[in-house]
């Protein structure tokens, strides 16, 4: 393949980013109070329900879209159901994306922050801020969601802000919600919110803000608070963004070989660009061939370290050292510790319960 086009596979849908599992254990749910079952809701996903219940789980969006399908496929596509997930969400399901918006200073900044990290919240959709005199709209673009669930993901998008309009911009008037929708699909938004300003039949979906609301103050506002929110916001996106387009291609590219790992000058060749231009693209992507290569070997040294029953001198065969005292002078330069007291301290936790715990080593003393 060449360069080009692993640019434009890697590239990909707006919406193609790993999520938190918040929004699939909702679908879930939805589906389990209509008698179906989570296995059958998870189907062809790769996933457990326990693996949804877990704080920091993240998923894949196509596991999440998998999730959606086997909903409609199984109960239809009822006008409805994408309303009534977008009304479970809560401002915590959101975590920082959450807490970003209501510390905002004010409206305006609220809308264009939630537009610029929309990518942190559970969105389909790619969200377009545009504003003139009259005031603010974000266009919900729905083009890039496959056909079978667009109307579906759509609804949920517009649930979602209705069910959090009260919370972050309280009973101000100015606010408003526009949609393709008529019929059914738009009763049901109208149904969730009977006091909201909903205009239906619109040529595209969108949240209104009036020039007014836009420059009020958020009732929560804390310019301190949200600076700290938007620099964890834009950490956690650039730290994705490693994950994908050309640092994720060398990643895998190292991952195929660790014992014997491809230099840039094989990978460059590989992705048919010179070193220069790899390590430029690397540099945009906020890494490094040395940083990229640390984490897979890092990664892979605790995974065999914990999950495998190998000798350290045997993981660090697998992972290209000469000797054991090489790899334990890496993995301390990685992770600050000895392989051994990573082993020792997961050892430690998987032991039962015992009033020694927490108060230095376990010691058992002999019966």
């Amino acid at each position: 393949m060449s360069f080009p086009d692993m640019l434009n596979e890697a590239t990909g849908p707006s919406w193609d980013h790993t999520r938190s599992a918040v929004a699939a254990r909702i679908l879930v749910e939805i589906g389990e109070s209509r008698g179906l079952t989570g296995a059958a809701a998870l189907a062809g996903t790769g996933l457990q329900v326990s693996d949804l219940h877990d704080p920091g789980a993240e998923i894949e969006a196509g596991q999440e879209l998998a999730i959606a399908r086997n909903l409609l496929r199984r109960l239809g596509d009822r006008p409805g159901l994408g309303v009534e997930a977008g009304s479970r969400y809560t401002l915590g399901s959101f975590g920082i994306w959450g807490f970003t918006m209501i510390t905002s200073p004010t409206v305006r900044d609220l809308a264009r922050l939630g537009t610029r990290y929309s990518a942190l919240s559970f969105a389909f959709i790619r969200p377009v801020y545009v504003e003139d005199d009259t005031g603010a709209r974000i266009i919900f673009d729905d083009t890039e969601i496959p056909d079978d669930v667009r109307d579906f993901f759509a609804e949920r998008e517009l649930a979602k802000m209705l069910t959090l309009a009260p919370v972050i911009v309280g009973t101000r008037p100015g606010f408003r919600i526009e949609t393709r929708f008529d019929g059914p699909r738009a009763n049901s938004l109208r149904l969730l919110a009977p006091r909201a300003d909903i205009r239906v039949a619109k040529p595209e979906h969108a949240i209104g803000f009036t020039r007014h609301l836009l420059d009020d103050a958020m009732p929560q506002a804390d310019p301190v608070t949200a600076r700290v929110m938007q620099a964890q916001c834009a950490e956690i996106l650039q730290k994705r963004r490693k994950r994908r387009g050309v640092a994720a291609h060398v990643r895998a590219r190292i991952l195929a070989r660790l014992d014997d790992p491809p230099g840039m000058v094989e990978i460059a060749r590989h992705m048919q660009i010179d070193e220069r231009t790899l390590r430029r693209k690397l540099a945009d992507d906020g890494t490094s061939y040395r940083e990229l290569a640390d984490e897979v070997h890092s990664t892979m040294a605790r995974e065999l370290l914990i999950g495998c029953q190998l000798t350290i001198e045997e993981v660090a065969t697998r992972l290209g050292y000469n000797d054991a005292a090489a790899f334990s002078r890496a993995f301390k330069r990685w992770t600050g510790q000895r392989p051994g007291s990573l082993r020792d301290a997961d050892r430690l936790s998987a032991l039962p319960s015992s009033p020694y715990r927490g108060i230095g080593v376990l010691r058992q003393d002999p019966l």
